[in-house]
């Protein structure tokens, strides 16, 4: 930027007493001239913060990602003898036994709100953020809160410039969905069109704004979900204003969305950034597979390769298969494209390691397709069969569940190593088949559902991943099935096979009213674990928040 040195000492002192450290980011950066370089450098640095808290509640294994996935039938972490127990933190969240003491749900919920006070920073008038930029700060904020009523059913707020020595108030439910999409409508319209991936735009805002209609009915009530049609038409409405604007278009491999190169994604909505050996406000996706990778996963770089912990249900895998289930072994390729496996999401994927994307089950292969072994020389071999308690022992220890590679490791450096610590891979917040998927339930959710239209969508979804097409398509789970949460044949079953892994399936389930059913590893339930408790050290600070039912 083109300030002078004396401007750039003022505005450091400004930015001490209100944002402490800040990483800043090339992605975000704007020439202005000198006469407004104090306010509008404040403006931009404070936006940038604000971006900057995405990948804190986002990225790692154990904040958004934990609850919204390992609650569910889609992931677990079981204990692997010393290995990945954690006081049972990992467990309580799969099988619906935590409470309001719980790590995860007092980190999520604190950087959830940092996020949302960050970006209310920008909001203050005093600093002087254009109308662009306030848009972006409001969006940013409304991801926030969405994500606190999602988990928490509640979230606190302060106006710009609230003074601190008050208790932020607190929206509840209905109350708190309803602001959200008020702010997310009136920032829409002042949202550069110009904007890119990499910043809140107006397609990124639609989004937003079609989850949020289309969980209203959940955030009412979430143990009995509605839809009203005005809420689903906003839905359709929005979608489709998004899907024939031609701007995104299916990826001819579909972890190519996930991998090294996925900021040039042709689905990507919004994402946070990276690029290979980024130092600075690198996302850090590498805990997305070396979370669930062996310890040997690859032998060029193990005994690093791996954290061996993070799984899938066998009856998850399982839904890829229309007929209701699979062989376990490579063929399985061939029903869909996104059980991955025979093939890489790049060039130097299996060249170097021998690792396939998708899911990893039997036995494991070096670069050379010489079979790996675990530390104890037994067949790396990943067995689909986890002990019913979570808790590993014996001479399977090792290699219980199936793993699954959605985000791919970057091997992209001449060394022939994989980056462990500055990856390439960005964090994909929106992709457009989520928007392809909501407009298709908002269809079949209508008084007067258009399924027709519903089904030609899935249909050119399915089609893109190499999938066969559906002649009908039920919006939820049949009540004959074994398994209500893992039927293949609805709609449900199709988000999860695209959507897997990215931090929907929580919220999919309970709009879907099958949140408290029972599957793999989860013997019991009760309809308070609907909602995640408020963390009690939260309680203390601020007697406007309420403990949620039953906590």
């Amino acid at each position: 930027m083109k300030i002078s040195k004396y401007i750039k000492i003022f505005s450091l002192l400004i930015l001490a007493g209100l944002i402490g450290c800040t990483k800043l980011t090339e992605s975000y950066k704007t020439t202005i001239p000198a006469s407004q370089a104090a306010s509008v450098l404040t403006a931009n640095l404070l936006l940038t913060k604000a971006y900057n808290d995405i990948p804190a509640p986002f990225v790692g294994q154990d904040e958004v990602f934990s609850l919204e996935e390992n609650s569910t039938d889609e992931s677990l972490v079981p204990t692997r003898g010393g290995d990945w127990d954690d006081n049972g933190v990992w467990r309580v969240i799969h099988n619906h036994t935590w409470n309001a003491d719980h790590s995860q749900v007092l980190n999520v919920f604190n950087n959830l709100n940092s996020m949302s006070y960050d970006a209310t920073n920008v909001l203050v008038q005093t600093f002087g953020a254009s109308k662009e930029q306030i848009a972006e700060a409001r969006v940013l904020r409304a991801i926030a809160l969405y994500y606190l009523l999602d988990i928490y059913n509640q979230f606190p707020f302060r106006n710009p410039g609230d003074t601190l020595l008050n208790a932020p108030k607190v929206y509840v439910g209905s109350a708190g969905i309803d602001f959200i999409i008020s702010e997310l409508t009136t920032a829409l319209p002042d949202l550069d069109p110009a904007n890119g991936k990499t910043k809140i735009s107006q397609d990124a805002t639609k989004v937003l704004l079609m989850r949020c209609y289309l969980n209203r009915g959940a955030y009412a009530n979430r143990a009995t979900p509605t839809f009203s049609d005005a809420d689903m038409q906003q839905v359709i409405t929005l979608g489709n204003s998004i899907i024939t604007g031609g701007k995104y278009s299916y990826m001819a491999n579909y972890f190519g969305n996930f991998n090294f190169s996925n900021s040039g994604s042709s689905e990507a909505i919004f994402i946070y950034p990276s690029s290979s050996g980024l130092t600075v406000n690198n996302p850090g996706m590498q805990a997305r597979w070396m979370m669930g990778y062996h310890y040997n996963e690859y032998d060029g770089q193990a005994p690093n390769a791996g954290w061996n912990g993070f799984s899938t249900t066998s009856d998850f895998y399982n839904s890829f298969s229309l007929g209701g289930t699979t062989n376990y072994s490579f063929n399985d390729t061939v029903i869909d494209s996104r059980i991955g496996r025979r093939v890489s999401s790049d060039a130097t994927l299996t060249a170097n390691s021998g690792i396939r994307a998708g899911f990893m089950i039997g036995q494991q292969v070096d670069q050379n397709n010489v079979n790996l072994k675990d530390r104890k020389g037994n067949p790396l071999a990943f067995d689909p069969n986890i002990a019913p308690t979570m808790i590993e022992t014996g001479t399977n220890l090792e290699v219980t569940g199936i793993r699954v590679t959605k985000y791919v490791p970057d091997f992209s450096n001449a060394g022939g190593s994989y980056y462990s610590s500055n990856p390439g891979n960005s964090l994909m917040f929106m992709r457009y088949p989520e928007v392809v998927l909501m407009v298709a339930e908002a269809y079949m959710r209508e008084s007067a559902p258009d399924n027709a239209s519903a089904l030609a969508l899935v249909n050119g979804l399915r089609s893109a991943r190499g999938a066969s097409t559906l002649a009908s398509l039920p919006l939820g789970p049949s009540p004959n099935a074994n398994s209500l949460v893992d039927d293949p044949n609805s709609l449900l079953a199709e988000r999860g096979r695209e959507l897997y892994w990215e931090s929907f399936r929580r919220t999919d389930l309970i709009r879907f009213g099958v949140f408290l059913t029972l599957w793999q590893y989860k013997p019991t339930d009760d309809p308070k674990y609907l909602l995640f408790p408020i963390p009690n050290q939260s309680l203390g600070v601020n007697p406007n928040l309420t403990q949620n039912p039953g906590y």
